[in-house]
């Protein structure tokens, strides 16, 4: 794809020195169509139309060049003549003073921070390098450094540099700012927050500095604070990308405190911002239960009808139509569109099904019921973790709160700590995120497991706030680490929520998780592959840790909701409140996509939903297999 950006560029390049400028200019439209946040082809397209003699159309093209590359010397220069010869003094100067900028930084830099912007990793990489083993104090070059590293994926040995220049130059706050987002994408959101908030102590009103600050906020699950943030930062603004994207963030915010009705209007609001917003077209499907009118189906049916849309932005309107049309009835026209944004979601995934089986059969290799009685007595000895596990949309944030209307019980979220720690123990699978040296669990030692448990404990404190004896936390995916969390927590609480197949893997299909969560959910065979792994793996810890886990039949807490409360409860050694029947009456964070649905009483209508779209499922339950039945053993 590089080769072919650059070829284009140099056609355009050698079109122009010929003087055919209007090829050039078709040629650099059809380089825009492939790569359009390319920098340098609006620097080419500026230069065409100074040949021309077109300076509105040149200045526009020079700045859309800086707003991507604000690195690019050429177009500085080209900015600061044409602001000059049309009489814009302000903006000459302004020109001016970033090419100044720009001679004063190494050469090296330059080159490097231009190819950074342009995506070209490699080669930027190398000229920072050897720029740096000449000058290796030079905190710029190091910072930039660490933006390359976090560019290609490596954010451990981005907050290495990011530490090392923080470590010589305290007061640089442009890398402070880098080193909270390096700890953001980590997932570190306290440490992100603390360096937020010393950023704020030096800029209270620092529009970058809050946001990152909201952002920590969002991920320890304080989502209070945040909401009344991004209501200041929208001061002043009445449109634009900025108001957009704030109108969003602030509605997820309510969402999730369950002020529907505000996040309605917020999702509304950065629509009328940006209309071409599909991300607030799918907050609203996103709530469940927001009734989609005609003109808002027919304003998405036009914007998904756009040939120069977005694969995300396609993506986000297949789900939201998939869930407005699914409302009205039409099940054929919803399946489209469920489908649609499913297979183009998939094109983008790394996600490989092999690589989840393989790793099931290693971990029963590994975690064999030997495993456990050599290390029986390891871990810290504590009660008070509740982990709620099994696959994404299977009641399991249900289950969560009805524990959590309890006044023993603390609901916290999905927590990402365990995940974390077989991580750290076994490194990641680069396609699926699971645990790949297994063998390495093998070699935790005892002091190993129980510091592990204790920094559970404490890593954890941040989250609760009640003050409760027992807290949860609802990963699903923790399923696949119930051998750790017995090693290092070996009388936590682990209840499994299982969901009949046909409706637990639909509702999967039909729900688009954010960013590279749960990849198995945009695929037919991918989804049954994964549900069938995820029975064999439970079925191994039942066999290896005897009653170690409760089962829970999310069709038996509709069916019997007071007998399923009361075995919970029984599990947990709690006794029974009237309050866990009532859940819906309780008033708490909630970050999940059933946020909305465990807000109001249960109701049986969901058990079958699936049924509605039966004649484009039979790939599924023919790929299901026998899990069809043994999901109930």
């Amino acid at each position: 794809m590089t080769a072919e950006r650059d070829a284009l560029l140099q056609e355009a390049r050698d079109q122009r020195i010929r003087q055919r400028v209007p090829e050039a200019l078709a040629t650099l439209a059809r380089l825009e169509a492939l790569h359009p946040g390319f920098s340098r082809l609006y620097q080419e397209r500026g230069h065409c139309h100074v040949l021309l003699g077109n300076a509105p159309d040149a200045i526009k093209a020079l700045q859309d060049a800086v707003r991507l590359n604000p690195t690019l010397p050429a177009s500085w220069d080209m900015l600061q003549q044409l602001y000059r010869m049309v009489g814009d003094t302000d903006n000459a100067a302004t020109a001016a003073q970033h090419l100044v900028t720009l001679k004063h930084l190494p050469s090296e830099v330059v080159v490097a921070n231009s190819l950074l912007a342009d995506g070209d990793l490699a080669p930027a990489e190398d000229i920072l390098r050897d720029h740096l083993r000449k000058d290796s104090g030079n905190v710029g070059a190091l910072r930039l450094l660490a933006r390359i590293c976090q560019e290609r994926n490596a954010p451990d040995e981005a907050e290495a540099v990011l530490q090392g220049v923080l470590a010589r130059a305290p007061d640089y706050h442009a890398a402070r700012l880098d080193y909270a987002m390096v700890l953001l994408q980590q997932q570190k959101h306290e440490e992100a927050r603390s360096q937020a908030e010393h950023l704020l102590s030096h800029d209270p009103h620092n529009r970058d500095y809050l946001k990152s600050y909201a952002a920590a906020c969002v991920g320890l699950g304080d989502h209070e604070p945040v909401i009344d943030i991004y209501e200041s930062l929208l001061a002043g603004l009445s449109s634009g990308h900025e108001m957009a994207d704030l109108r969003l963030w602030r509605a997820n915010a309510l969402k999730i405190t369950g002020r529907s009705q505000e996040a309605i209007a917020d999702y509304r609001a950065s629509l009328d911002a940006r209309p071409k917003n599909s991300v607030a077209w799918f907050g609203l499907a996103n709530l469940k239960t927001y009734a989609f009118s005609d003109d808002d189906i027919a304003s998405m049916q036009a914007l998904d009808a756009r040939p120069d849309l977005q694969d995300m932005d396609r993506v986000y309107l297949g789900f939201a139509l998939g869930k407005a049309l699914e409302d009205r009835g039409d099940y054929e026209a919803s399946w489209g569109h469920y489908a649609l944004g499913n297979k183009v979601r998939r094109m983008t995934s790394r996600y490989r099904p092999e690589v989840v089986e393989a790793c099931v059969n290693r971990l029963k290799q590994v975690f064999t019921a030997e495993f456990f009685a050599e290390r029986d007595g390891r871990g810290v000895d504590d009660t008070t973790p509740i982990f709620i596990v099994g696959l994404p949309r299977s009641g399991s944030t249900l289950i969560e709160q009805i524990l959590a209307s309890h006044s023993g019980v603390e609901g916290t979220q999905e927590l990402t700590e365990i995940g974390g720690y077989a991580g750290e123990i076994c490194g990641r699978d680069p396609y699926c995120g699971l645990p790949f040296d297994l063998e390495a669990m093998q070699r935790v030692t005892a002091d190993e497991a129980h510091r592990l448990g204790e920094r559970f404990l404490a890593e954890t404190r941040t989250y609760r706030r009640l003050g409760r004896p027992f807290f949860i936390d609802k990963m699903p995916n923790n399923f696949w680490h119930i051998g750790l969390i017995h090693m290092i927590l070996p009388r936590a609480i682990i209840i499994d929520v299982r969901r009949e197949p046909m409706a637990g893997c639909f509702s999967n299909l039909k729900q688009l998780f954010g960013t590279t969560n749960q990849e198995f959910t945009y695929d037919l065979d991918d989804i049954a592959r994964y549900y069938r792994s995820y029975l064999d793996l439970m079925r191994h810890w039942d066999d290896v840790l005897p009653g170690r886990v409760l089962r829970v039949h999310y069709e038996d807490v509709v069916d019997d909701l007071d007998g399923s409360v009361r075995r919970m409860l029984g599990h947990c050694s709690l006794s029974f409140e009237p309050a866990c029947l009532t859940f819906y009456e309780t008033r708490r964070s909630v970050r999940t996509p059933s946020s909305e649905q465990v807000r109001q009483p249960i109701r049986r209508e969901g058990l079958d939903q699936w049924q509605h779209f039966t004649p484009w499922l039979g790939s599924l339950r023919d790929a299901l297999g026998d899990a069809m039945t043994r999901y109930r053993d």
